[in-house]
């Protein structure tokens, strides 16, 4: 993943928004909050670029995963999923999830707004 590349065109793109480089020393997953949680407690919209996030799910969050640039492996539900461009995926509460892309641009959001206290990280 080319970070200081994508960090770049998102503070182009997204001017004073918050980016978060997941996990900070290698990241294969970078957020830009557009509407954080901190502002917008009902529903907090995020652009993540990913090679790939980790397996988990929220207690009450749902989350909508909408492709905007690149391609899409969803798994969910034990079903995985190929999303393009355009096309968006509903993911429930209690969901477990993980996503795989290459540079992979996600428009997500989340009702009720995104908090770490809501999302568990499936044991590994």
């Amino acid at each position: 993943m080319d970070v200081g590349k994508i960090v770049s065109e998102l503070r182009k793109k997204y001017p004073g928004k918050n980016i978060i480089l997941n996990p900070p020393e290698n990241p294969t997953e970078i957020v830009c909050e557009i509407e954080p949680a901190s502002l917008y407690p009902d529903k907090s919209v995020a652009i993540a670029i990913l090679d790939t996030n980790i397996k988990h799910f929220h207690r009450i969050a749902k989350e909508t995963y909408e492709v905007i640039k690149g391609s899409l492996e969803l798994s969910k539900g034990g079903k995985t999923y190929f999303l393009s461009p355009g096309e968006k995926m509903d993911i429930e509460p209690g969901e477990y999830h993980m996503a795989r892309g290459r540079e992979t641009w996600v428009k997500v959001t989340s009702e009720p707004a995104w908090s770490p206290d809501d999302q568990l990280v499936a044991e590994r």
